[in-house]
């Protein structure tokens, strides 16, 4: 059983990027603050038209209340991207974050186990750390193949190159990063996707490190607009 670290919320700001994602935004920071209690939440948004932006809002800490009401509620920051790229969107998320140590979560991951004595040592010894993904369809636990091949159960992966992508391999949909390390290694801004293999190449070019902890653990649901899922599900 996972001892939780309640306080470690209190050092953490949340990046997520958001575009009509109502079916799963309010399960997600739902999972943040129950595993991070007070962390801060960033809410990028491009130009969502559904309910997203008010279901995050349901969650946003009412002023009148003091900074010890419960996890039910955190405090929020929302900005707006029109010109959307995947690395400009982080970016901006990360610029305005308050915190030491920053994790980026997509809006349809719910989290489901976090090691904590493990996430404090790695952010000490590695620029980056993803985690583990579940493929969720429909309620359904699928197989991992094609993407989903490259987050084992198991196997803890240090600068991992993957055989089936052919290049270096580093996940953002549940990252975590210090601060400081990842305001020195933002994502690039000018592709149009696949920013976080990018950066996994930038980050070995400059001979650091990165690592993949299966004992970090998401739900990655299914959603028809997600990158990650098209052509698999």
């Amino acid at each position: 059983m996972v001892i939780m670290d309640k306080s470690f919320g209190n050092k953490l700001s949340v990046v997520i990027r958001v575009k009509n994602e109502e079916r799963w935004i309010g399960h997600t920071i739902q999972s943040v603050l129950d595993f991070f209690p007070g962390a801060e939440i960033i809410i990028v948004d491009n130009n969502s038209t559904d309910q997203t932006i008010n279901i995050c809002k349901l969650f946003s800490k009412p002023k009148i209340f003091s900074d010890n009401i419960n996890s039910s509620y955190s405090n929020f920051i929302f900005t707006n991207i029109s010109e959307y790229t995947p690395g400009k969107s982080l970016n901006k998320g990360i610029g305005l974050a308050t915190r030491d140590n920053i994790l980026i979560i997509s809006s349809h991951c719910v989290i489901k186990n976090i090691d904590y004595s493990i996430l404090k040592k790695d952010l000490d010894d590695y620029v980056g750390i993803f985690g583990n993904q579940i493929p969720v369809y429909l309620g359904k636990k699928i197989q991992k193949r094609y993407i989903w091949s490259n987050f084992s159960d198991t196997e803890r992966r240090e600068n991992y190159f993957s055989n089936n992508e052919n290049r270096y391999f580093f996940h953002n949909a549940f990252s975590i990063f210090k601060k400081k390390n990842i305001i020195s290694n933002l994502f690039d801004e000018e592709v149009i996707g696949k920013e976080d293999r990018y950066w996994a190449i930038d980050i070995i070019k400059k001979e650091l490190k990165y690592v993949y902890e299966p004992k970090h653990v998401v739900e990655h649901h299914f959603t028809p607009n997600g990158n990650t899922w098209r052509g698999l599900a």
